[in-house]
């Protein structure tokens, strides 16, 4: 009996130990955000100085909430999809510090339970769908879930048909979008994978770099869309763009001026191990395969 009260007081505190450092990060952010604020007109040319990590992967908390406050958006409301358990997530701060209401989707059915057994699904305005998105059923689910015309933000990171998946999204109208970008690929080449309904990256190639879209063809679609590039973030894999009547005094770059190239080394090989490639190794290693030329629209070989 002993032990196992000793265990279940172990739990306790260490649960209330993680409540507590969350709380104490989430405190930290808020005195960033409005460090960020008083130096926006140096962040507006460079927004790597917005940076922050609260519970994003890198320091897109910072980005996101320097771009909500300087920006004044008033439909406070974000969709993201690719969010895994969301324990590591760009929108989770936005939801928990800002009170935003939002929509998050996974492919994963296990995922979105263990999100649905945190208390923040009660405390906060959040739905969370397991599904896997594609062209075809994007527009639908976002209109069923009760997510049409303008919305704050949208976050798009599904390691695959993220261009495709933008390009085809019309139920809402985002004013921030944030597309995960495959810097692998370059930053002149108008390239993403070619469309696959079933796409999942480690089979499509056992490297796990074949995926997603270059920054190139994100940029000139945004442009079709009616968005201006400002940047990415310093780690290389988010992109982010703002509705043109939303930009104020943000500066709109080109896909070269913004793109970064990561240096997070991910490569795997055939047994699934990780190999650290960096640099020009990553793309050599994916000679031969197809992509889609999006200034062209023809398939060619990397």
């Amino acid at each position: 009996m002993n032990n196992l009260f000793n265990r279940d007081k172990t739990v306790v505190n260490s649960n209330q130990l993680q409540s507590s450092v969350i709380n104490q990060n989430i405190l930290l952010g808020k005195l960033l955000s409005r460090q960020n604020i008083l130096q926006a007109d140096k962040i507006i040319n460079n927004i790597h100085q917005s940076e922050f990590k609260v519970f994003s992967q890198w320091g897109d908390d910072g980005i996101i909430q320097f771009l909500v406050n300087y920006l004044d958006i008033r439909t406070k409301s974000f969709v993201e999809f690719g969010v895994e358990n969301y324990q590591e997530a760009n929108t989770r701060f936005l939801l928990m510090n800002n009170n935003w209401k939002g929509l998050i989707m996974d492919g994963s059915s296990q995922n979105i339970s263990s999100v649905k057994k945190e208390n923040l699904y009660w405390q906060y305005n959040l739905k969370a769908v397991s599904e896997w998105i594609t062209q075809d059923n994007i527009n639908t689910i976002l209109q069923e879930q009760g997510f049409t015309g303008e919305i704050g933000l949208l976050h798009i990171d599904i390691d695959g048909n993220d261009y495709w998946v933008w390009k085809e999204i019309n139920a809402v109208n985002p004013i921030i979008v944030i597309v995960e970008y495959n810097s692998v690929f370059g930053s002149n080449n108008p390239w993403t994978i070619p469309y696959q309904k079933e796409f999942y990256r480690t089979n499509a190639h056992y490297s796990n770099l074949y995926y997603g879209s270059s920054l190139l063809s994100l940029c000139d679609l945004a442009t079709e869309k009616g968005y201006s590039f400002i940047g990415c973030n310093s780690s290389g894999n988010n992109s982010y763009f703002v509705r043109n009547d939303f930009m104020k005094d943000l500066k709109g770059k080109t896909a070269e001026e913004g793109f970064v190239e990561s240096n997070f080394r991910e490569s795997r090989n055939e047994e699934g191990q990780l190999t650290f490639l960096s640099g020009q190794d990553r793309i050599d290693l994916l000679r031969g395969l197809k992509v889609y030329n999006t200034r062209n629209s023809e398939l060619e070989e990397i």
